[in-house]
Formats: C-alpha cells, structure tokens, sequence
C-alpha cells in the first residue's frame, strides 16, 4: 500500500486510527463512537469516566453527537484515495435504542418468534458496549434468563444455548448480577437454572454456563454461596472433570476458589470429588497458571480432614505435589509447601512419612531450603524436616549432597 498522509483531525484522540463514526462528546471533543464507548463503559460499576482529552467527567448516559460534517469529510478523502490502498467507510448505523429492544423483547415472548429475537439481540450485542448497556437496561437480562430457565429442551442447539450465550457478551454489571442471583421463574432461582445446565446441557451451553456463574459467584453474598449444596459442586467438579473448555475450566477454578474460602464448602466440594479430578489434572497439565490454580484448590481442600484423607487415597496425590514444587512458579511452590504441611502436621501417619520419603518430598524440602523462596515456605519446609527427622534425616532416600541443607 502508498504511503499516504493522514489528516491528524480525522484521527481519533485514543486510538490514532481514522474515525470510522465520528461523534462529539460533551467536553466538544470528537471521537471515533467505538473508542469513546469503549472509554466510557470500561468502568462497569461507576457511573462518570473522564475525557480522555479534557479530563472532563462523562458520564454512562452520556450524549454522542454524530459529527455529520466529518464523517462525510473522511468518506470522501478514503473515496480520493482508494487507489492508494485507502479501503472506503461505510455510513454507519444509528445505534440502536431502548424503544427498539422493548419491542423485540415483546415480540420474543411469543414461541414461534423467540429464535429470530434472540439472533436480532445477540447481533445487536456484538455490535458496541453501548448496545450491551443499552440491553441490560431495557431488560434483556431477565427476558434472557427467563428463556434459559423455562428451556424444556436443554441439551441441543437452541433457544437457551443463544440466550445464554447473549447473556455471556452481555458483561452484565455488578448490579445485573446481583438482581440476576435473585431473579426467579417458576418458583426456581436462576442459579439453579444455570446447574441445570451444567448437568444436561451440550459442552457449548455448560461452558456459557460456567463461565456465567463465576461472575455471578464473584459479587454473591457469602451466605448464599456458603447455603450451596453438595449437588452444585458436583455440577461444577464434572465440568473441570470433563474438560469442556479451557474457559470453561478456568472459570470453573475460579469458582471453587471463590466457594473454598469456607470450611463448609470446602467439606462439600470434597464430597463432590474433586480432590481426585484436581489431582488427575494436575497430572497432566503443564500450564502455569493451571498448575498454580489446582494447587491452591488443593490447598483449600486439605484445610479439612476429609480433604486430605482424599488426597492419600489417590495413589498419585502426593507425588505429583512434590513434583510441582520449584518446577512451575513460586505461587505453585508456596501451595505445595502448605499441602504437603497440612498432610505433615495432621495426617502424618508412619505410612504417609514413609511414602513422602520415597516420592522425594524430602529432597524437594531440603532444596527449598536453598532456593530463592519466601521466608514462610522456608520455615513450613523446616518445619516438615524437624517434625520427621528421626525417620528422615537418616535415610539412604535422601540424596548426601542434599542432606548438608538438613535442619
């Protein structure tokens, strides 16, 4: 493509590309729409952004005045220099209003013409955060989520796999979340909706799902997600069980992060299994940030007896805790330490001392020992090596050049 020099005034302020929709702010500053949308809804739970020029609040329902004159101006040079590689600017939409959304609101509520609603919304969505805000207000959430609540036919390519999929795009702010946790249909909450899903829905739908629910979980309040029941950490274990997606499972680590901070759950998710799918993953995944996530699931779950009896009973449990130690990252070192404390201190049976020794535990403490960790996995790997050193400190396992960092 010819070099070619571009007007500086057909520049967007943020982005230094050629204004495709040019619109005037309050602050009189003309911006490309995308961007300056962009600007504006980045915040999802404050109510005024500054002008990216004049510092000048903007606020969500702030006024974009399209900049005719402009944009004409910019078509017009793109049409001059369409020999040069200058591709040509379409006319944009007008954006798109809440009397609008209403209408195909009301007209999805019928069944026959629920698809075609649903496929105008999620294009609309797709379009510019704008829209999106614009959908949240005009109730497209809980017209959403009534569909994925009523849905009898979970489990195809449907109506509820496009609402929920909608619902996702939708980056609901914290306030749509907190209404959507407590919005009912049928006599059932939406979270239940949602486990439904996850039990009977196609992998698409359950990611959507998931991945809904972690930001759901992430403003909840702590009584709700501590009255969770052992049936919705099963749904949640069987999608890091089944490995749906690496977004779906990300989200679903996530969740378990956000429920373990309780004892209760962390006894319900033990229940759920899923001590010996975090292990069976761990075993397999070389990710970073995988391994640090499973880890420090793991660590919450061997805060409780159960949790840790489940983790003797994996033949692999302790070996591949050992394993990850100074091999990932010093998050996932720092979890390890604490498992294998956890197992030292409480669960530190004849069997299990004996067992950390021949997978190399005590090799992997020594050399915590003498590697650049942070003080309090220091003390915990001391710690374990004092506890047990009449068994260990003697033994042929230990390497004799590793045995000189011995407490």
């Amino acid at each position: 493509m010819e070099e070619v020099d571009v007007p500086s005034y057909f520049l967007c302020p943020i982005s230094l590309e050629i204004m495709r929709d040019p619109v005037t702010v309050s602050s009189g500053i003309t911006y490309d729409r995308e961007s300056i949308e962009r600007c504006i809804f980045s915040g999802k739970n404050k109510n005024t952004s500054p002008c990216p020029v004049t510092k000048q609040p903007l606020s969500s329902d702030t006024d974009l005045t399209p900049n005719h004159t402009l944009r004409r101006l910019i078509q017009a040079w793109c049409t001059l220099n369409a020999s040069k590689g200058i591709e040509p600017i379409p006319t944009p939409k007008p954006p798109v209003d809440k009397a609008q959304i209403l209408k195909l609101i009301n007209e999805g509520k019928a069944l026959q013409h629920q698809m075609r609603c649903l496929q105008s919304l999620r294009s609309i969505a797709n379009e510019s955060e704008r829209n999106r805000r614009c959908l949240e207000s005009a109730g497209a959430v809980e017209f959403l989520a009534s569909i994925v609540a009523n849905e009898s036919s979970i489990g195809t390519r449907s109506s509820d796999e496009e609402a929920l999929y909608i619902l996702y795009c939708l980056q609901i702010s914290e306030a749509g979340l907190k209404k959507l946790i407590i919005s009912r249909s049928n006599g059932e909450d939406f979270t239940e909706a949602l486990m439904r899903v996850l039990q009977r829905g196609d992998y698409q739908s359950r990611a959507y799902a998931a991945l809904l629910l972690k930001s759901m979980f992430e403003v909840c309040d702590p009584i709700y997600l501590m009255n969770l029941r052992v049936e919705h950490f099963v749904q949640i274990v069987n999608v890091l069980r089944d490995q749906i997606s690496q977004q779906a499972s990300k989200a679903s680590l996530q969740i378990m992060v956000e429920l373990c901070q309780w004892r209760r759950n962390r006894i319900k998710a033990v229940e759920a299994g899923a001590v010996s799918v975090l292990i069976e993953i761990l075993l397999e995944t070389t990710e970073k940030r995988d391994s640090e996530m499973l880890l420090v699931v793991l660590d919450q779950l061997c805060g409780v007896a159960e949790g840790r009896a489940e983790l003797l009973r994996h033949g692999a449990g302790i070996a591949v805790v050992s394993k990850k130690i100074l091999r990932v990252s010093n998050v996932a070192t720092d979890r390890g330490v604490r498992i294998l404390s956890s197992m030292s201190r409480f669960s530190g049976t004849s069997c299990v001392v004996l067992e950390m020794l021949q997978v190399g535990v005590v090799s992997k403490l020594c050399l915590v020992l003498q590697m650049d960790c942070s003080l309090k996995t220091k003390e915990k790997a001391k710690e374990m090596l004092k506890l047990h050193s009449r068994v260990w400190k003697n033994s042929s396992c230990v390497p004799v050049h590793v045995l000189s960092s011995y407490p």
